[in-house]
């Protein structure tokens, strides 16, 4: 349906669903083009979902949703506008790839939209200089501040020059002075194109009444949608927040912003926390840096600095999470202690994240957290009926903690942090992306706390109208304390009109003092605008739907780059194998060597001793001291101390001068079967090889003596199981932990957020799949050849087979192997869960149907099935064969084509399995 030149999309009767969670619910909405169109609304209202929609990122159910006039319902179409939409996610560099650099962020970004490396370099270089990114081109995206991070966020959408581009809360989190240098580097884009339409949803009201046009979102409907001006004058307010308030329905609808703060009781005893140069290192990095700083009891105060500056660092150090590196905290006169349970029973902490538990009821967490710090059963239940009662949770006490709404959410954390009466309390980020009806029913708990209960209050925050409320603020940055007072003093001393351009203005001056690279990146983004580049060609962009290289490769070259600067995972692709090849060579033994015996003799004639001398004789037996009687052979056998022991009768020596064959007995320890049998057979050569010395000897008819024979063993014949094994261990390790890395690989970017960029671009499945798939394999050859190396010359097991063969074998069992980690990751979403899953679904297989244990001929029915549907199979007849029968390619042929088999099929199924968008 065409939606006309005049909107950039439109959503009719558009519903969304997350099992029991109904996120969108019959909405209709319409974008207009080529204006900044801004979605507010708290979190949990359908804002992500909405955008997720739009961009193509999250499968449609239920609706019609026409984005840049076609249905986005229809592959064809999505396909079709890709490269025309850019769509940034919630979160701070969530699209961003941390061990990445600024420069190989953008350069991947731009590989996944076709560009060559000369378009690449050009508009990397433009962007980052309208920015102010460019002298920081090597730094990783982990090692950059909130507000760069969210400038490279910006700079990889606009890479490939989008028609549309959709920013999901691009400045929540982030400190005053880089969302204005944020919507200040938007405003210069806009302007040079002034075509592009852009999409944004937002929780700081001050940032959407800029935006030309606004939908306001509750609940997952629509509630209102205009200018901001218009949305004022509907509700008759004279501020967004409060026109925002109007339009919600009757039952929501309360007066906000009006919150009346009593003023604060005087206590002259000791300060509630005094801090005294407080110091906090991280290696060579100082996170907080010589801070001193007075908290007096019963105060409201407010902690502001921009991200990074080391405000939750602090917090830490002040609640005993973190020891500092050197200063010193004091809480209500006496040293902080970490050590100290009655000190932390002084405290309470709320962190920036929800951190209760989700799967238990509101009452439970509760009840848990009395227990916690021992409020006793009557105590404990008079307290949290009166925090229920108090913060209105009693309608949903046998709710789970996880599925209230984020406003009920935090308040349970308040209530949970005020359970044991701390007489501090510190909150982190208390109410971000909590709505403003919330936020103001939030702030009425902590006024009450403070003023009644005369409870002190450090809190964190990012929002000026909250910071205002404080009695006293204190602003940071870059770790050092710039000024603390009363939101008013500090508004006079730097003769601002409101707090945040006091803010603003501390920031700036301690940029400048310090000459950091932040400074030079502000300064940078006043003076440069960002230049028109022409939208691509029709053959450029028809490439976006035909089988990419480019795009292949540049999954494949980021995918070596993180692995190669991921210790772990480094670690565990190499040094994990070469471990566990030592393990089960050396453990998975059926050689049994230096077994410990002792010996009964009853009759301690020359012939007894010469048949112990046979035993004493052998590399296979260790003599221990000899056996006094019964009890002791018992006694030592039961207790591990011998695993044989010999009883030789009276008259041994006679019997056997006298041509009859005398009884030994030997009492093996028979706990392990496999090695009891094995000793038998030790045992039984060794008896036997006495009885033929003897007959030599005495020259004694053999007529009455059981016939011999004489066991040869081909291919191995020292009969030593390091043979077998330690060729059989590599085809078990080289589809073991290709298979656990790949997945996790894959389901890693689903746990990180970073899959929405394989959403959003026009990378193909299968292009996504061999590009994560390539690295994985040159790993697995990297880990064969060292496997080999050990096989060869530390276990000393000769290769007499074609070694080029069995490589060839190995390439193609790395790309099965692989292809099979893929294949899990599409059914899995959690590592945890990829790990344990991966390293089931190989092992088991490999240990009981690859002919490991026993050959895949001897088994039958499904077992039999199982064995030759299993890739392994193959490779293990390979390697075995090559080492130990010495087999050719002729030989090894047969095995190499049937793993090849195995390869496209893993494939197909992962390409079929992998979702293109979110369910």
């Amino acid at each position: 349906m065409d939606t006309g030149p005049e909107l950039v999309a439109r959503a009719r009767a558009l519903s969304h669903r997350y099992k029991k969670t109904l996120a969108l619910d019959n909405m209709d909405i319409d974008v207009p083009a080529g204006a900044t169109v801004g979605l507010i609304g708290p979190d949990g209202v359908g804002k992500s979902t909405l955008m997720g929609l739009i961009a193509g990122a999250r499968k449609l159910q239920l609706g019609d949703l026409d984005v840049l006039s076609g249905n986005m319902a229809e592959a064809a179409h999505r396909n079709a506008v890709c490269p025309r939409i850019a769509y940034m996610p919630q979160g701070l560099g969530k699209n961003l790839y941390g061990d990445l650099s600024i420069a190989e962020n953008l350069h991947f970004f731009g590989r996944l939209f076709d560009l060559s490396a000369a378009e690449r370099k050009a508009r990397i270089d433009r962007v980052t200089r309208a920015t102010g990114l460019h002298p920081f081109l090597d730094r990783p995206a982990s090692k950059l501040s909130g507000g760069m991070k969210q400038k490279l966020g910006l700079c990889c959408a606009l890479i490939h020059e989008p028609d549309f581009m959709i920013l999901d809360e691009p400045t929540t989190g982030v400190d005053p002075l880089s969302r204005r240098q944020f919507w200040e580097l938007i405003a210069s884009i806009k302007a040079e194109r002034t075509s592009m339409s852009l999409l944004v949803s937002t929780a700081y009201m001050d940032e959407a009444e800029a935006f030309d046009w606004l939908i306001a979102i509750n609940d997952g409907r629509e509630i209102g949608s205009g200018t901001p001006q218009q949305l004022m004058e509907r509700t008759g307010s004279d501020n967004l927040e409060g026109a925002y308030v109007g339009l919600l329905p009757e039952s929501l609808n309360r007066e906000t912003g009006k919150i009346v703060i009593p003023p604060r009781t005087v206590d002259d005893g000791e300060p509630a926390i005094r801090a005294e140069g407080l110091t906090r290192k991280f290696g060579n990095f100082v996170a907080v840096d010589n801070v001193d700083f007075t908290i007096f009891r019963g105060e409201i105060f407010g902690f502001l600095g921009s991200n990074g500056c080391g405000k939750t660092t602090t917090m830490k150090m002040l609640t005993g999470l973190l020891p500092p590196s050197s200063g010193t905290a004091f809480m209500f006169g006496e040293p902080m202690d970490a050590s100290s349970l009655s000190m932390r029973k002084r405290v309470g902490y709320m962190s920036q994240s929800f951190s209760l538990y989700g799967e238990l009821t509101v009452r439970q967490n509760l009840d848990l957290h009395a227990r916690l710090f021992h409020l006793g059963t009557e105590k404990a239940n008079a307290r949290i009926s009166d925090l229920v009662s108090r913060f209105g949770l009693a309608e949903h006490i046998d709710d789970l903690a996880g599925g209230l709404p984020l406003g009920l959410r935090q308040r349970l954390s308040l209530a949970v942090a005020v359970l044991h009466e701390p007489e501090l309390l510190i909150l982190d980020e208390p109410t971000s992306g909590v709505d403003p009806i919330a936020r103001d029913e939030f702030w009425k708990f902590l006024i009450d706390l403070s003023r009644k209960d005369n409870v002190t209050i450090f809190i964190s925050t990012h929002f000026m109208n909250e910071a205002m409320r404080c009695d006293r603020i204190s602003l940071m940055h870059a770790g050092k304390v710039l000024a603390v007072g009363t939101p008013q003093e500090l508004i006079d001393m730097r003769g601002a009109s409101s707090l945040e351009d006091a803010f603003i203005s501390y920031m700036e001056g301690a940029l400048r003092e310090g000459a950091t690279e932040e400074s030079v990146a502000s300064e940078k983004v006043q003076d440069t605008s960002l230049p028109v580049i022409e939208p691509q060609g029709t053959e450029q962009s028809a490439s976006h739907h035909s089988l990419s290289l480019g795009r292949l490769f540049a999954y494949s070259l980021r995918e070596t780059k993180e692995v190669l600067r991921d210790p772990v995972r480094l670690a565990f692709a190499f040094i994990g194998s070469t471990i566990l090849l030592f393990i089960f060579s050396y453990g998975i033994t059926t050689d049994v060597d230096r077994v410990t015996f002792a010996v009964l003799d009853h009759d301690r004639s020359p012939e007894s001793r010469a048949y112990i001398e046979e035993f004493r004789g052998s590399r296979y037996f260790r003599e221990a001291k000899p056996l006094r009687n019964i009890q002791d052979l018992e006694a030592r056998l039961t207790g591990n101390a011998i695993s044989l022991a010999l009883e030789i009768p009276p008259q041994f020596g006679r019997n056997l001068k006298r041509g009859s064959r005398p009884k030994v007995s030997a009492w093996i320890d028979g706990a392990n079967t496999i090695r009891a049998s094995t000793m038998s057979g030790y045992v039984s050569s060794v008896n036997d090889l006495f009885i033929k010395q003897r007959i030599n000897e005495t020259g004694m008819a053999t007529a009455a003596l059981p016939a011999e024979i004489e066991m040869r063993y081909l291919y191995n014949p020292t009969f030593e199981s390091i043979y077998a094994i330690a060729p059989a261990v590599p085809a078990m390790l080289l589809i073991l932990f290709p298979a656990i890395l790949m997945a996790v690989s894959v389901v890693r970017e689903k746990e990180i957020g970073t899959i929405t960029n394989f959403y959003v671009t026009p990378t193909s499945r299968l292009e996504f799949l061999l590009g994560k798939q390539l690295p994985y394999i040159g790993l697995a050859m990297a880990n064969f050849l060292i496997m080999t190396f050990v096989v060869i010359f530390i276990f000393n097991v000769p290769l007499h087979g074609s070694f080029f063969a069995l490589a060839a074998g190995a390439l193609i069992y790395a790309a099965a192997a692989t292809g099979y980690g893929l294949l899990i990751a599409t059914f899995t979403s959690s590592q945890v869960a990829a790990v344990f899953a991966a390293a089931i679904l190989t092992m088991m297989p490999t240990m009981q149907f690859s002919g490991f244990l026993q050959p895949v001929s001897s088994l039958e029915g499904g077992a039999r099935i199982m064995g030759t549907l299993w890739p392994t199979t193959y490779y293990m007849h390979m390697s075995v064969g090559a080492f130990t029968k010495g087999l050719g390619w002729h030989e090894l042929l047969p095995d190499i084509l049937t793993l090849t088999l195995f390869v496209p099929v893993f494939l197909a199924i992962a390409v079929v399995g992998l979702r293109k968008q979110e369910k």
